[in-house]
């Protein structure tokens, strides 16, 4: 296995390179099966064939009409940020609306956002689906 941040080899159980300190599986200039470099948004390594993009699995995926419902009917409770994994974001909304009473506006707003698809990811960054 290589990091994909510097080409050095790592060991399989690592969970950091120890030569840059990147994060196991960040980065996108090398790829992990051979370490050659790669081609920027290259979808396969022209060295070895090794796919760089692993697809989002379809049950990985949070829907994004759920999401948009939560958001406009539930938003003062911040459900819609936790379905889609935005925790901090979700309690500063509970505490808002409790306190001061926008943290309805805010999810309805978010809601509307979502179902828009300006707000098209979840906290991994995977796309929300249609």
């Amino acid at each position: 296995m290589f990091c994909k941040n510097c080409g050095n080899e790592m060991d399989p159980n690592a969970s950091v390179c120890v030569k840059c300190g990147a994060a196991k599986g960040t980065g996108a200039a090398f790829c992990s099966n051979c370490g050659s470099s790669t081609a920027p948004n290259a979808a396969v390594c022209l060295n070895c064939g090794a796919a760089l993009t692993q697809a989002v699995p379809p049950e990985a995926q949070k829907s994004k009409l759920a999401a948009g419902l939560f958001g406009i009917f539930l938003g003062g409770l911040g459900v819609h940020n936790f379905y889609l994994g935005y925790t901090g974001k979700a309690i500063a909304q509970i505490i808002l609306s409790f306190c001061f009473g926008i943290g309805a506006i805010w999810g309805l707003i978010e809601g509307i956002l979502i179902l828009c698809g300006t707000i098209n990811k979840d906290a991994k960054g995977n796309p929300l689906k249609d």
